[in-house]
This record gives C-alpha cells, structure tokens and sequence, in this order.
C-alpha cells in the first residue's frame, strides 16, 4: 500500500467514521488531533490489506472504497465474499486490542482509501472518550454475532451435506454408509434395553436377467418402485436402506420375530402386487422380492444378525421365488 497523505490534509471528516459516531463535538474535535498525523494510504483493487503476515498492530478505518473478507484475491471472490466492509467501517480492532497476529485475510474490491491507526493512538482514544470505548464494544458485540450467526449456518449447511451423503440418490432410501454408522447404535441400544430388534434381507428376484431383458433404465424404475412400497410399509420408527444392487435392508426395532414375519410378508405381497410400468406401450411383468428373516440373539453384533438374515434369504430363494424364510 501506498502513504497517499496525513488525515489532516484529507477532506474526511471524523464524524463519518462509525468509531466515533454520537460522539460530542469537543470530543469530536480532541479526536481530530489526535488522528491529524495519523497517514491515510491507497490499496489498488484486490491488494491484500491485512493478513496473518502484516506487522504491527494497527486499526485500518475504510474512508473510500470497499474491503471484503477473502480466502483468495481473485475479483470474482473478492465481490461474492460475504463478510465486506465499506466506508466509515474499520478492520483490525482485535489486534490492537490483544497484540496477536491478524487471523484473517482482508483485501480490497475496489481501489480504496484507508486511515492507519496505530495501537497507541488507539488506546490513547479508548482511555480519553468513553463514546470510543462504547463504540468499540458495539463493534465487537456486532462481530460476534455476526461469527456465531456464520458457523451456525456452516453446521447446518454441513448436517445437510452430512444427511446428503447418507441417502442413496437412486431409491433415495439410506445408503450403506447410513447403515455402517447407525446399526452398531441400534444394536448397542437393543442389547442396553434388553428389546428386540429384527432385520429382514430383502432381494429382488432375477433382477440379473430382468435388467438384461428390459435395460437399466427399466430396472431402475423396478428399483424405485420397491423401494417405496418398502418404505410405505414401514413404521416411523423402523428404517429401510439399499444394501447393495438390487438388495435393500429393514430394520424393525422393538420386533420380535412373529411380528417381523408379518411385516416381512406383507412387504412381499405388496412388491408382487405393485404396478411398475403403467405408462409403457409393451405389457412387462411384476417384480417380486424374496425376503429372508432374523432377530437380534444375546451377543450378536450387527454383522452376525445380517448374516442370519442373509442366510434366510438364501433359504427362500431356493425355494423359488416370492418367498420369506426365518
């Protein structure tokens, strides 16, 4: 940045500076002189003006042209920042307050003119105008909230994303990942509270063959469809996730395995009996599933009572299709 003049030879008035408004005049005018010296310098369009690596404490106050919070000097970034500063604003105050390294990188959008405040002037002012001192803390109140505000907005957006990636972008049903995370809880807790809890396998039959037969789009909509006449069956409190292909997995809480049975072949009936291609020309069959069956024993993890499930699924398909096998 470049010393463009003293304070005093500028045309600016104190007055217009946000650090000292609702400030008296005979204050305003003690201000004045302290700030006469004080140089005023010019930082070209996307100059950094403060970062981890500037010397010295200092409060650098906007007098014309704008300053933006930025990861990177890039116009396009510098005009999209969030967090901007305009004239009659100021940047730096946490340094001067503390003595520590600015944390931040502060550039300017536009070409702009800025007041250099040194610490001791600083002090010098909060010391002799408590109107500084309380427009300082107002300041500082603002920035905080104004933080807050940004990371509670930063945890919802990455909750979003964190929900996000834990569906399956095809059925839209829980994704493998989901279940990894969750099922360990669900067993821990279903131990915990010595309830039960059952998980039924759920497989679509030759689904190999219906996809060769028809195309993947095809298969797609089939897998779709499942995948809602499973979750339309469920309880608000049961959970359904893809397992891979054209397997899905239930989760039945607080089920012992007589009730699991009848959800187990309600789910069946109500697969076999869903319409999947209404609005094609050519007439194309009904999907059925195969499901096999377990219930949570004492000591058995959520990888032994998937496997149980699994192995009943394997039971029903060798009885043919459109089974349910415990």
């Amino acid at each position: 940045m470049e010393h463009f003049k003293d304070f005093r030879h500028t045309n600016f008035k104190v007055g217009d500076i946000q650090l000292f408004k609702n400030i008296s005049k005979d204050e305003l005018l003690k201000i004045k002189q302290q700030l006469d010296y004080c140089p005023v310098v010019t930082a070209k369009s996307g100059e950094i003006v403060l970062d981890s690596q500037s010397s010295g404490a200092c409060l650098y106050v906007v007098l014309s042209g704008t300053l933006a919070l930025t990861s990177n000097t890039s116009k396009r970034q510098l005009e999209n920042s969030s967090i901007q500063y305009f004239a009659g604003e100021c940047v730096g105050e946490i340094s001067v307050l503390d003595e520590e390294a600015n944390t931040a990188t502060i550039a300017a959008v536009t070409d702009a003119q800025l007041l250099l405040i040194d610490s001791v002037i600083m002090w010098r002012l909060i010391d002799d105008s408590n109107g500084v001192a309380r427009n300082l803390l107002q300041l500082l109140s603002f920035r905080i909230r104004t933080t807050n505000a940004q990371l509670r907005n930063r945890q919802k957006v990455g909750e979003f994303y964190r929900q996000l990636s834990m569906v399956d972008g095809l059925t839209g049903l829980h994704n493998r990942s989901w279940l990894n995370t969750q099922l360990p809880g669900l067993i821990e807790n279903a131990h915990a509270t010595q309830t039960e809890l059952s998980i039924v396998m759920v497989d679509l039959d030759h689904f190999k063959k219906f996809n060769d037969q028809y195309g993947h789009v095809m298969g797609d909509e089939a897998l779709q469809v499942a995948a809602k006449v499973v979750s339309a069956g469920l309880r608000p409190s049961d959970f359904a996730a893809r397992y891979g292909g054209e397997e899905m997995i239930v989760i039945l809480p607080n089920t012992s395995k007589e009730s699991a049975l009848i959800v187990a072949e309600r789910l069946c009936d109500r697969i076999r009996h869903a319409q999947v291609f209404k609005d094609t020309d050519k007439a194309l069959p009904h999907i059925t599933a195969s499901l096999g069956l377990a219930t949570l024993t004492e000591g058995q993890d959520g990888l032994a009572v998937i496997s149980s499930a699994d192995a009943a699924l394997y039971r029903a398909k060798e009885r043919g299709r459109n089974q349910v096998a415990l």
